[in-house]
């Protein structure tokens, strides 16, 4: 609140209104870059000042918090995830980025990932405690399986699939992280801002186009809730391919 009054250095806190604290927020947002968090914490003070402190009917409290924003996660097409793949030599990043689009793994459910949760006979992975304390299985690509054995003979971890310099010890998340920058960097898609996250993002969007049903991908990805799953009907091209716009219809039908 004393950020709010010294912007409205010439404004007594009495005669402050709706707008001031409106206008305040958006000048927050443009001129310094705030997320929605900072912007919440910001009306959250509003409310309560206005409510409690100063109350006054010229101030709907309520109206002071910012909606949620609905941003689609970036992908990466088929062409640009097989460009990825071949551009990368180095055999441990090259396994990272496979297993991470190959199966909808999380960052974190790479790093913990064990040699004994590959189950190579019936071609799937166990997720152990995956977010929410939460088992699941997700499928092990028959591609891979070269891949990961050419990669254990190089490296030959103890326990965990990705160790870091010391053995039975977890790579570190910003060691992978920097692997996929520096593969995304070699292959040309520094101008994006792909990441972990957006692998398996692709990979979910991928399966949709190839005709998975959404339920199946939403037990893959081990989504609490099917609407979480349903943000990947948004990016499925197969799906857009087949819209057809209605001033199309009017020339076409001509």
């Amino acid at each position: 609140m004393r950020y709010i009054f010294a912007h409205y250095n010439e404004v007594l806190p009495t005669d402050l209104r709706q707008q001031h604290i409106i206008d305040y927020l958006v000048f927050i947002k443009k001129e310094h870059g705030v997320g929605r968090d900072k912007c919440r914490m910001v009306a959250a003070a509003c409310s309560f000042f206005f409510k409690h402190i100063l109350p006054t009917s010229y101030v709907i409290p309520s109206d002071f918090y910012p909606r949620k924003e609905f941003k689609l996660p970036d992908i990466l097409t088929v062409e640009q995830m097989a460009q990825l793949l071949d551009s990368t030599q180095n055999i441990k990043h090259k396994a990272i980025l496979a297993l991470l689009y190959g199966t909808g793994l999380r960052l974190s459910e790479l790093r913990y990932l064990e040699m004994k949760h590959l189950d190579r006979a019936n071609r799937q992975l166990k997720v152990v405690s995956g977010k929410g304390a939460k088992d699941r299985f997700t499928i092990l690509p028959n591609n891979i399986l070269e891949l990961l054995g050419n990669y254990y003979r190089l490296y030959k971890p103890k326990r965990y699939l990705f160790e870091g310099q010391t053995p039975n010890i977890p790579m570190n998340d910003r060691s992978i992280q920097h692997a996929i920058r520096q593969a995304m960097l070699f292959a040309g898609f520094e101008k994006y801002k792909f990441s972990a996250h957006s692998l398996r993002h692709s990979f979910a969007t991928h399966l949709l186009d190839y005709g998975t049903d959404i339920h199946t991908i939403k037990e893959l990805l081990g989504h609490a809730k099917i609407e979480t799953t349903m943000i990947y009907l948004h990016l499925t091209k197969q799906k857009r391919e087949k819209l057809v716009s209605p001033l199309d219809m009017i020339y076409n039908g001509k």
